[in-house]
C-alpha cells in the first residue's frame, strides 16, 4: 500500500516550491543623485562668502551659471568631477559657486552685475572673479566643447582655469607681515598649517572666520594661515616645527611677536587638529589661557564652548 502511494505521488511530479526572496536579497535601489544646482540657495550670499574665502586664501571665485534641466550644465559639472586635473584645479585654485538661473528667471540681476550674458550665450556659463569681486573673465562654454561629440574638451576647460588662477601666496611674506603686525600691536600670532584637501583644516578656518569668533580672537591674535601645498616657502616654515610634520594638519601654534613658540596644538593625546572632542577642547583652553593678554576667562569659555559638537 505504501509503495502504491509513493508511486502515485511521484507520478504527480509536483514542482518544488520557489525559494522565498528575503529582503536582503532584493536588488538595492540606487540612491537618487544630488542635483547639481541648489534651487533654494541664496546665490548672492554664496558668492559673498566665496569672495571672502578667495581673498583670504589668494584664490579666484568661479561662478558656474546653469540649471538642473540643462544637460550641458550637468555634463560640465560631471567632467569637472571626473577628470583629476580639472577637479584639482577647482579644489586648489577656485572657490566654486553654482548658481541656479531657473528658466532664466532667477538671479538674473546678479548675472547682470557681473556682466554674464546668459540669455545671449546660453548656459552653462562661467564667470571668474578676484577676491575683491572684480570680473576677470566671462566665458560662454560652447567654445569649450568637442564639436559633434556631445562633451566638453577637458584640455580647453583646464586651459581656461589655468589662465585665470591667482598667483600663489608667498609664505615668507605672510610670515614676516604677521610677525611685524603682532609686534606692532602687542599681540600673538595664531599660526595654522593647512591644505586644500584637508577637510578638518577648512573646519578650523571656517570656525575662525565666524564674525563673533574672529572678533574675540582678534583681541589677542594675528591670524596666519600657511597652505603647505599652495604657499611658496610654507613647507620650509613648517619644517621649523617638527611636531607639525609628524602629527599632520591642521596643526597650530601660538607665537609671540618675535616668532618664539608659546604653546602648540600637540596635546596629551597628540595633535588636537580641529579641537572638537572633550580632551581636544581642554588642551585648546590651556593654549588660550597661556597665550592670552586681553581675552577674559569668560571669552575663552565662549571660544571653547563654540567648538563643541551640537547636541543630538
Amino acid at each position: 500500500m505504501k509503495l502504491l502511494l509513493l508511486s502515485a505521488l511521484l507520478a504527480l511530479q509536483v514542482p518544488a516550491p520557489a525559494p522565498v526572496q528575503t529582503p536582503a536579497e532584493k536588488p538595492k535601489e540606487k540612491p537618487a543623485e544630488k542635483p547639481v544646482y541648489d534651487e533654494q540657495a541664496d546665490a548672492r550670499a554664496q558668492v559673498q562668502a566665496a569672495l571672502a574665502r578667495a581673498k583670504r586664501d589668494s584664490k579666484r571665485v568661479l561662478v558656474q551659471w546653469g540649471a538642473n534641466w540643462c544637460g550641458w550644465c550637468v555634463k560640465l559639472d560631471g567632467a569637472c568631477k571626473k577628470d583629476k586635473d580639472l577637479s584639482r584645479a577647482l579644489l586648489y585654485e577656485y572657490e566654486l559657486v553654482k548658481v541656479d538661473v531657473g528658466r532664466f528667471d532667477k538671479h538674473m540681476d546678479l548675472a547682470e552685475k557681473y556682466g554674464a550674458k546668459l540669455k545671449d550665450s546660453g548656459i552653462p556659463y562661467l564667470t571668474v572673479l578676484d577676491g575683491d569681486g572684480k570680473v576677470l573673465a566671462n566665458q560662454e562654454t560652447g567654445a569649450l566643447e568637442v564639436q559633434g561629440e556631445g562633451k566638453h574638451d577637458v584640455a580647453k576647460v583646464l586651459a581656461f582655469f589655468k589662465q585665470h588662477e591667482a598667483a600663489k601666496p608667498d609664505g615668507a611674506k605672510l610670515w614676516d607681515a604677521a610677525l611685524a603686525r603682532a609686534k606692532a600691536e602687542g599681540k600673538r600670532v595664531f599660526l595654522h598649517f593647512g591644505a586644500p584637501w584637508c577637510g578638518w583644516c577648512h573646519r578650523l578656518e571656517d570656525w575662525m572666520a565666524q564674525p563673533e569668533i574672529a572678533a574675540l580672537l582678534a583681541k589677542d591674535f594675528v591670524d596666519l594661515k600657511l597652505d603647505v601645498d599652495r604657499a611658496t616657502g610654507a613647507k620650509e616654515i613648517q619644517a621649523r616645527f617638527p611636531r607639525s610634520e609628524k602629527q599632520g594638519i591642521p596643526w597650530f601654534v601660538f607665537l609671540d611677536g618675535e616668532g618664539r613658540e608659546l604653546i602648540d596644538s600637540s596635546g596629551p593625546k597628540g595633535n588636537t587638529g580641529f579641537p572638537q572632542a572633550d580632551e581636544e577642547r581642554a588642551h585648546f583652553r590651556t593654549m588660550l589661557e597661556k597665550a592670552r593678554q586681553k581675552l577674559t576667562a569668560e571669552e575663552i569659555g565662549k571660544l571653547v564652548d563654540s567648538l563643541a559638537p551640537p547636541k543630538k
